[in-house]
């Protein structure tokens, strides 16, 4: 997926690198799509329990968390009993990278991944970062622009990917009835696990986030409408 890293200050050159390494060990880690990966074994049952990693147990304990504070729409288990953690393991890594920034005592940066993004602070010109949410049937236009103020941004669709997100309580069945939900969360990692969740119940996801504490959203449905939560509105002020 396309990674976009943009750190400000003498120090930027080296940190990128640090962040891209970060993520190159995440992706060797945790990609389904790799062999090597320490997934891949875990789903092939060649790797014990007792060996699989610190970051595994950490991945897997905070997805069965989401399972169960989202009522079990979130579920990193396959029909098929294998493991895929991806719902959740990119706004943890983007978080973590973020951190890795901070640590270093940047506070002015902006993490995108797949269009899921951590910032903090401004951008060169002194302004608040802004993101775009594009319109999931015009990919050139986009529809609103957000302010997320250190707060993180998720959008779950299948306007890019097509079809991938299934509703693990309907025999797994697809969603069909919205195209893009865009959630702002405290960070990129609770805009992403609910962003996730909220999608997979369908036109029942705004409302969960609707009453759900620290989430906002703005979804849009098949009939090309648009629905915000009620404090969404907040993020859109420049």
């Amino acid at each position: 997926m396309p990674i976009t890293v943009d750190i400000d200050g003498a120090s930027g050159g080296v940190l990128v690198a640090t962040v891209f390494d970060y993520f190159e060990r995440i992706d060797q880690r945790f990609s389904t799509y790799r062999s090597d990966s320490e997934i891949s074994a875990i789903n092939r049952g060649d790797l014990p329990v007792r060996d699989w990693s610190g970051e595994m147990m950490e991945v897997l304990a905070l997805a069965e968390q989401t399972r169960t504070e989202t009522g079990g729409y979130f579920d990193i288990r396959k029909p098929d009993g294998s493991l895929d953690p991806s719902g959740i393991v990119k706004g943890w890594a983007i978080r973590n990278a973020a951190g890795i920034v901070q640590r270093a005592g940047i506070s002015d940066f902006f993490i995108e991944a797949g269009g899921d993004i951590q910032s903090g602070g401004r951008n060169a010109p002194g302004l608040d970062w802004s993101v775009g949410i594009r319109n999931p049937f015009n990919a050139d236009e986009i529809i609103k622009i957000v302010y997320p103020r250190g707060h993180g941004v998720a959008t779950s669709g299948t306007y890019v990917r097509g079809q991938h997100i299934y509703n693990p309580l309907g025999f797994g069945d697809p969603i069909t009835e919205i195209v893009s939900l865009t959630v702002i969360g405290a960070d990129v990692f609770q805009a992403d696990r609910f962003a996730t969740a909220a999608f997979a119940m369908g036109r029942d996801g705004i409302l969960f986030l609707e009453q759900t504490p620290g989430l906002e959203a703005y979804v849009v449905d098949s009939n090309r409408r648009a629905t915000p939560t009620s404090g969404f509105g907040a993020f859109c002020q420049p």
